[in-house]
């Protein structure tokens, strides 16, 4: 019967691990392919299966302490920033009253009407201004500027 040689094993795991790597983008069987081509070595030298491992898992681990900063920043997925992040610290005028506790308002600002909410949960009235503090899906996240003369 044809034995297969350790070291090509290794290959082969390493290889395979790599093209799992490849297809995922996870950064996770990156780590073991290093470590399986570092037990190449051992294997080579014909050191027992469980020495074998163990040059295995401690390459694994090492790799994975030194370069896993370097693999993120690699694969690192920018934000790209949208029309809609230029809106944060602007300022709109409330169309319709803010209440979050009965799911209303409304907020024109850059020629477009908004959902609005408070951070605060603050009901601010119609007419207010108001500045933009964050967007979360399609709705604006505001605090009150100013009241209008007559909201006062």
């Amino acid at each position: 019967m044809f034995e297969i040689p350790m070291p090509l094993v290794w290959l082969i795991i390493a290889v395979v691990l790599g093209v799992i790597e490849a297809v995922t983008v996870t950064l996770v069987s990156v780590w073991f392919a290093i470590g399986a081509i570092a037990a190449i070595i051992p294997a080579y030298f014909g050191v027992p299966l469980w020495g074998q491992i163990l040059v295995f898992l401690a390459a694994s681990a090492i790799a994975f302490a030194f370069t896993k900063r370097f693999f993120k920043d690699i694969v690192k997925v920018k934000k790209q920033p949208t029309n809609s992040d230029s809106l944060v610290g602007t300022d709109g005028i409330v169309t319709s009253e803010i209440n979050n506790l009965e799911g209303t308002g409304k907020v024109y600002i850059s020629g477009l009407t908004w959902s609005a909410k408070t951070s605060d949960g603050d009901i601010i009235p119609e007419g207010a201004i108001v500045t933009v503090e964050k967007i979360e899906g399609a709705s604006l996240f505001v605090y009150l500027k100013e009241l209008l003369k007559d909201e006062k």
